[in-house]
């Protein structure tokens, strides 16, 4: 069962009690939107590429009837699908950057190792090759690369080699798991299994998930009318690395007018974590925008 991450953080920082228009970036599975939307939001935009989802947020967000907009469109597209809908600057933005439960646990998405299905990962399944398909062709030193990077793995040349060595027939997820943990060294009992940090990493890959996300927290503040919030939920250490920086770059940036609500990223409670483990990797920053607005036509807003 999927349960939306920090909401009652969420809904301290964004305040969608003032009423106005709100951004839900990453809609899931509408957990988060339905509680904006209690909350006192006047309308919300909601986006996901994955459409599997968008289809169950639909569902799910139906009773608000027309209070709701929901986009098949990447987060980072957000200018584009803002200006395509008429409103120039919004009250509040939300983008919870975690992979959703039903992504991990429907069938045949091919996240995770726990069943042996096709070896997928892709967010938005319309479009991009699969990675199957890409390990396939990747260069053994930039798979090695990426695999050190965006897993934090410091067997990722075994790996590597490993996998470019199958010559293209790894096709499931069982297959890459067991793979890679025949290239790891054992030593002991390990907290995680040996194969998690690469399948995050090819995740992350392919799904292009850190591509533009410090011009995505830029963009999105400059979104936000004076007075709106921003919140960004991120997962993994290299996520929130690069929103703490864009943050601190704006709020550093006198004429950006954007002040960080979070000295620190917020996380979980320990009551969360037990009831939703899921839970226990996510921060959440925060930030204001204080001025000024968009020069141009006047915003649309929901206020």
């Amino acid at each position: 069962m999927h349960e939306p991450v920090m909401v009652d953080e969420v809904l301290e920082h964004l305040d969608p009690s003032r009423g106005g228009i709100f951004v839900d970036c990453t809609v899931g599975l509408g957990g988060h939107a339905t509680r904006v939307l209690d909350g006192g939001a006047t309308r919300l935009i909601g986006f996901d590429r994955d459409e599997a989802a968008l289809a169950l947020a639909g569902a799910t967000l139906a009773p608000f009837g027309d209070r709701v907009t929901l986009v098949h469109s990447d987060y980072r597209h957000l200018d584009e699908v803002l200006d395509r809908l008429g409103i120039g600057q919004v009250d509040g933005i939300l983008a919870d950057l975690g992979v959703s439960s039903m992504q991990l646990d429907g069938d045949g998405r091919g996240f995770s190792f726990r069943r042996d299905e096709p070896l997928d990962m892709r967010m938005d399944r319309s479009t991009g090759p699969t990675v199957a398909e890409a390990l396939r062709t990747v260069d053994e030193q930039d798979l090695a690369d990426l695999i050190f990077r965006f897993g934090e793995e410091r067997f990722s040349r075994r790996i590597a080699r490993a996998i470019t060595g199958a010559g293209g027939s790894i096709e499931t997820t069982g297959q890459l798991a067991d793979l890679v943990r025949r290239a790891v060294p054992r030593k002991g009992w390990s907290r995680i299994d040996p194969a998690t940090r690469t399948f995050q990493a090819l995740r992350i890959w392919i799904n292009r998930e850190l591509d533009d996300l410090d011009s995505f927290v830029t963009g999105a503040a400059r979104r936000l009318l004076p007075g709106g919030r921003l919140v960004v939920i991120a997962f993994h250490s290299l996520e929130d690395r690069i929103v703490k920086h864009t943050l601190r770059g704006l709020q550093a940036d006198e004429t950006s007018g954007v002040r960080i609500r979070t000295k620190r990223p917020l996380v979980p409670t320990d009551a969360e974590v037990e009831r939703n483990p899921r839970a226990r990797s996510a921060k959440l920053r925060a930030a204001e925008r204080t001025g000024p607005e968009l020069s141009g036509p006047t915003p649309v807003t929901g206020s």
